[in-house]
């Protein structure tokens, strides 16, 4: 997966793609008021916009990696130490919701005043990342 990518914009394009399709499957979950796989679907919106960067400033194929702190450290983008926290929480988010063993306290955790929170956190670093771009 090191190698150069020829077509470097059209991959872009693709992980900002699918990252709006999540982002509005992450907005009829908020709606439907399924706040742990909207919070999953999150950091899949993330995680794409991040890989998009990747692929922008390393003109080659993305690592494969969830954590989006790392994924960002990666991308050569300046990053406020409150978003790098932000990130590392939100990365989590990917775990919690994914895996049987966590996923009833994370349901617990992702009241409406957590999710509310953690929505805004995230189209915040959304719009960050999108017009980085």
């Amino acid at each position: 997966m090191d190698d150069k990518l020829e077509n470097i914009d059209k991959v872009v394009k693709y992980w900002k793609d699918t990252s709006e399709k999540d982002y509005q499957t992450m907005q009829n979950l908020l709606k439907s008021k399924d706040f742990s796989w909207a919070m999953f679907l999150g950091h899949l919106v993330l995680e794409k916009l991040l890989k998009a960067h990747y692929v922008k400033s390393q003109e080659k194929h993305t690592i494969f990696t969830h954590d989006l702190l790392r994924l960002a450290s990666k991308t050569g983008l300046e990053i406020s130490e409150e978003y790098e926290e932000w990130l590392d929480e939100i990365s989590t988010f990917n775990i919690n919701a994914r895996y049987d063993n966590y996923k009833q306290d994370f349901y617990k955790l992702c009241t409406k005043e957590f999710t509310d929170l953690w929505s805004k956190r995230i189209e915040i670093l959304r719009q960050w990342l999108i017009n980085k771009l």
